[in-house]
């Protein structure tokens, strides 16, 4: 079965795309390298052996798209492609609007006029908003507070109208919570561009010596250190639950969301403990001010993929941790030379 990985060279894509390959999936990528780099294309080569057809180009741009599909015989999609940092896209929302929207758009329409109707596409947690309680469940209101989230509630509604228009459409939404960690080989892993958005790059550049201290964001919230609280699912354990989706997808129709988190939900500060003892070494932090709109709680109920995806985590935070590390010390400037 080929399968097309857009953003397949990103973090989320190129840990699916190992997993993909040791399954014995033939798999076609295609990412614009804005975000990432092909470097990790070269080393998810090295790691599992196995070549891939690779396109740099962007989703934006129908007629790319076009190509790759004439040129391959794709019968799925699995759908990383987009903008991503939630502080980012409140600078600039019309530029995150216009790329994950679009390209989002394009890539349908050309799997319609290909009659490729199997999808699975990376959602977001940012779709629940500020949720009243936890664990977050699938059927809890949807909405967003940021662009970056409001462009994956939009993809999703879209998907949703796609289906109710043709029923023979098969389309998995995963709603990802807080992905961490790293390939166990210390080959590919997170690689930000600037100053890290989320908290364990962030850490993991501390303990490197790149960033002086960590910047801890309230400790008054009702947990137990005051710290907020989230759920972080290894990236590896991730990268299966698409494996668990594509199957899904392609004996089925339909159209279902799936929450992919560990349900458990980790303090800032047990991070930072887990991250010292996983590094052996103290990360320097600084409580600041709380951010603005800010949950004090949010993790996954994971019984509906675990149901109907048979999908369960294996990793535990100090897997993650430990992985995140090995993947920082080994590449200390990412996938740079």
């Amino acid at each position: 079965m080929a399968v097309l990985v857009t953003g397949g060279a990103g973090f989320i894509g190129s840990h699916t795309a190992i997993q993909l390959l040791e399954k014995g999936y033939d798999i076609i990528v295609v990412d614009n390298l804005v975000n990432s780099s092909v470097e990790s294309l070269n080393r998810v080569r090295r790691i599992t052996g196995k070549d891939f057809k690779f396109y740099e180009a962007d989703l934006v741009n129908k007629e790319e798209i076009r190509k790759i599909f004439i040129e391959n015989n794709i019968e799925a999609v699995i759908h990383f492609a987009g903008l991503k940092a939630v502080g980012e896209s409140v600078s600039i929302p019309l530029r995150y609007y216009h790329n994950n929207l679009l390209s989002t758009l394009n890539l349908c329409e050309v799997m319609e006029e290909f009659n490729i109707k199997k999808l699975v596409f990376s959602s977001s947690a940012t779709v629940y908003g500020n949720p009243s309680s936890v664990p977050i469940s699938e059927v809890f209101p949807l909405s967003a507070t940021n662009p970056y989230g409001r462009t994956k509630l939009m993809i999703e509604d879209i998907l949703r109208d796609l289906y109710a228009s043709d029923n023979d459409w098969s389309i998995a939404l995963l709603r990802y919570f807080n992905p961490i960690g790293a390939h166990s080989s210390g080959l590919i892993g997170e690689d930000p561009k600037g100053i890290p958005n989320n908290l364990v790059p962030y850490i993991a550049q501390v303990a490197g010596g790149k960033l002086d201290y960590l910047k801890v964001f309230g400790n008054t919230h009702p947990t137990k250190d005051g710290t907020g609280v989230r759920d972080y699912i290894h990236v590896v354990d991730l990268a299966g639950g698409h494996i668990k989706a594509l199957e899904k997808v392609s004996t089925s129709k339909g159209i279902e969301a799936y929450n992919l988190g560990t349900g458990n939900g980790y303090t800032v500060l047990e991070v930072v403990e887990a991250y010292s003892k996983a590094c052996g070494r103290e990360i320097p932090y600084k409580i600041v001010d709380n951010r603005p709109g800010d949950v004090a709680a949010c993790f996954a109920d994971t019984s509906k993929a675990k149901e109907e995806l048979g999908f369960s985590t294996t990793l535990t935070l100090q897997d993650m941790c430990m992985d995140s590390w090995k993947w920082q010390s080994n590449n200390p400037n990412g996938y740079e030379k």
